[in-house]
C-alpha cells in the first residue's frame, strides 16, 4: 500500500479470552506501525466500553519486541472514554470524546478487530462497524457469527459436504429436564470433548474419559454458554491451517500441535513453557494438500473473508480426515500458530496484515452504492 491508512485497532472486550486479545493486539498494533501505518488503539472494557489508550502508552509497547508467554506481552484497556461514530467521509469512521462528540481524537480509514470470543468474534461488533460504515478486517456478520457458533457451523459444514466428527448438542433447557446426561449422548463412543456452542480459546472445554462425571463437564460448558456441543473424541493428530483472502483465497503450510494430557487446553495455548507448534506439519503431500483443500471449503461454506484459522483431527490409522472447527479471528500472539502457518508458506506476520487490510478496503470498495474512493454512487 503507498499510502499510510489509519487503522482502528479493537482489543479486549468482554469475553473470556480478554487477555488474549489484549496480547494479539499489540503484535498486530507493532506489524502496522513497522509498515507505515497510523495506529490507534483503542480498548474494549470488560463491560463493552471504548477507551482511547494514550499515545504515549502506545508508542512505548509498538517499539518493543515480543518476548516471554504469549499472554504476558500485551496491550492494556486504559485511557480515556470515547466512542466510534460515522465518519463525515463516508468510509471512515471517528473516535470522538463521549461527553462532547464533537472534539474528535482520531479518524480512521480501517478498523481491525483483534477481538476474540463473544462480541468481538460473533458477528456483534462487526455489525457495529457495518453501521458505521467503515472497512474493517475479517469476516462479515453472518460469517462470523455462524464461526463463532459450533452448531451452525457443523451444519453449514455437512451441507457442503465437509466432513465433521460426530456430535450431539442441547440447550440448558434440555439438559435440566432430563434424569440422565448420559441419554443425551447415546450413540458416542468415549472419550467426549464437552464444549460451550460459542466460546473459543478451549475456555469452557472438558475431556470426558470413561469413569469421567458427564454431568459436572457440561455444568462447566453452561457456565460460559446456554448451548453444549459433545463431540465424539478422535484418536489421531491435532493439524491446523490458515486461510488468507477473499472470493478466492489461499491455503497456508499445516502445522500440528502435539500435546499433553489428551488436548490443546487453554494453560498450554497460553502458559506454557514448552512450543507444542511443529511447523510444517510432517505429513504425506496428499495429506497435506487434502487438509488445504478442505480448508478453503469450509471458510467458503461459512461464507467467510479475510482470513480464519481451520483446525482438523486426523485419525491416522483409518486415513480419515474432520474439521473440527475454524476460527475466524484466530490468535495473532508470537506463540500463535497463525502466524507460524504463513510463515512457513512465505507470507511474513507484516505482510499478513497488510493483505488483511487491503481485502477490508477491497471488499468495502466493491459494495453496490460505494465508489473506489468509498464514498456513495
Amino acid at each position: 500500500m503507498s499510502a499510510p491508512v489509519r487503522i482502528g485497532i479493537l482489543f479486549g472486550g468482554p469475553s473470556a479470552e480478554h487477555e488474549v486479545s489484549c496480547a494479539s493486539a499489540l503484535g498486530v498494533v507493532r506489524a502496522l506501525a513497522a509498515g507505515g501505518h497510523r495506529v490507534v488503539a483503542i480498548g474494549v472494557t470488560r463491560t463493552g466500553g471504548f477507551r482511547l489508550v494514550p499515545e504515549g502508552v502506545l508508542a512505548e509497547l509498538r517499539d518493543g519486541v515480543a518476548e516471554g508467554r504469549a499472554i504476558d506481552d500485551r496491550l492494556t484497556v486504559t485511557g480515556p472514554v470515547v466512542e466510534l461514530r460515522a465518519g463525515h467521509r463516508a468510509g471512515t469512521a471517528l473516535v470522538t470524546a463521549t461527553n462532547a462528540p464533537g472534539a474528535v481524537h482520531a479518524k480512521l480509514d480501517v478498523v481491525f478487530p483483534v477481538l476474540h470470543g463473544p462480541f468481538g468474534e460473533d458477528g456483534v461488533v462487526q455489525g457495529l462497524l457495518e453501521s458505521l460504515g467503515v472497512p474493517y478486517v475479517g469476516c462479515g456478520i453472518l460469517a462470523s457469527a455462524v464461526g463463532m457458533d459450533k452448531v451452525a457451523m457443523k451444519r453449514a459444514l455437512r451441507a457442503e459436504g465437509v466432513p465433521i466428527t460426530p456430535h450431539v448438542s442441547f440447550d440448558a433447557q434440555t439438559y435440566r429436564a432430563t434424569d440422565d446426561p448420559e441419554k443425551l449422548v447415546v450413540g458416542l463412543r468415549r472419550p467426549l470433548f464437552v464444549k460451550p456452542a460459542r466460546m473459543g480459546s478451549s475456555i469452557g472445554i472438558s475431556r470426558v474419559a470413561d469413569g469421567d462425571d458427564l454431568a459436572a463437564a457440561v455444568e462447566e460448558a453452561l457456565r460460559h454458554d446456554t448451548v453444549v456441543v459433545v463431540e465424539q473424541g478422535v484418536t489421531g493428530r491435532e493439524l491446523e491451517c490458515g486461510v488468507l483472502g477473499g472470493t478466492r483465497p489461499d491455503a497456508s503450510a499445516v502445522g500440528e500441535v502435539r500435546v499433553t494430557g489428551g488436548w490443546f487446553d487453554y494453560r498450554q495455548k497460553y502458559f506454557g513453557d514448552a512450543d507444542p507448534m511443529v511447523v510444517p506439519a510432517p505429513l504425506p503431500d496428499d495429506v497435506t494438500e487434502r487438509i488445504r483443500e478442505l480448508s478453503v471449503r469450509a471458510f467458503a461454506a461459512i461464507g467467510g473473508w479475510g482470513l480464519a484459522r481451520v483446525d482438523f483431527l486426523y485419525d491416522e490409522a483409518a486415513g480419515d480426515l474432520y474439521v473440527n472447527e475454524l476460527n475466524t479471528m484466530p490468535g495473532f500472539t508470537a506463540h500463535s500458530m497463525y502466524p507460524k502457518v504463513w510463515a512457513a508458506a512465505g507470507v511474513g506476520y507484516r505482510e499478513i496484515v497488510d493483505r488483511l487490510v487491503a481485502l477490508a478496503l477491497a471488499r468495502h470498495a466493491e459494495r453496490p452504492g460505494v465508489t473506489q474512493a468509498g464514498g456513495p454512487r
